[in-house]
């Protein structure tokens, strides 16, 4: 696993230990009401991620039933398990976060982002450009062949205008008259 994703990890749930000991310490918060923040948030984000998570499946299954690929949908259930994760981690900014990625319409720049940089280039890299149609940017590929000069001139050109030789015309022997 990359150690900058395992430092992330670790520093967002610090962050969120230690702006909430700020908010309680200098801050109008006690320790029982920080807690209670905490835990309000958390469950009031679970309830969005669960009527937002049944909205999501219900335009999943009317898109398949229409014979339609539910690409956005799925994007969008994705990002509601990422902000369901974030609301079960205590902390003020993941709960911030968690509820910028529960409401579509701030969850939508998001599900730009991923699709462009995320789905594009791994369906580029599975399929070498065919799905996103990248496959000839800029125009045609280029293939270098290495040719060196025997491979387009004739040494035999004076056998070629001789015409065919003896045992090389049309089948029967005779060549046919005018």
């Amino acid at each position: 696993m990359d150690l900058r994703l395992v430092a992330v990890l670790l520093l967002v749930p610090v962050l969120d230990f230690l702006l909430l000991v700020g908010l309680v310490a200098v801050g109008p918060l006690t320790v029982v009401q920080g807690v209670l923040v905490v835990v309000v948030t958390s469950l009031v984000g679970l309830l969005l991620v669960r009527a937002e998570g049944r909205h999501t499946v219900r335009k999943i299954q009317r898109s398949l039933a229409g014979g339609d690929l539910p690409g956005d949908e799925l994007l969008d259930g994705a990002l509601i398990l990422v902000a369901a994760g974030l609301f079960l981690t205590p902390g003020f900014l993941t709960d911030v976060l968690g509820l910028v990625l529960v409401l579509p319409p701030t969850r939508y720049p998001f599900r730009v982002g991923l699709r462009k940089f995320v789905v594009g280039p791994y369906l580029d890299a599975k399929t070498g450009g065919i799905a996103t149609g990248a496959v000839y940017e800029g125009g045609a590929p280029r293939t270098e062949v290495e040719m060196d000069e025997s491979d387009y001139r004739f040494d035999d050109a004076d056998d070629r205008d001789e015409g065919p030789g003896e045992g090389e015309g049309p089948p029967g022997g005779d060549t046919p008259q005018d």
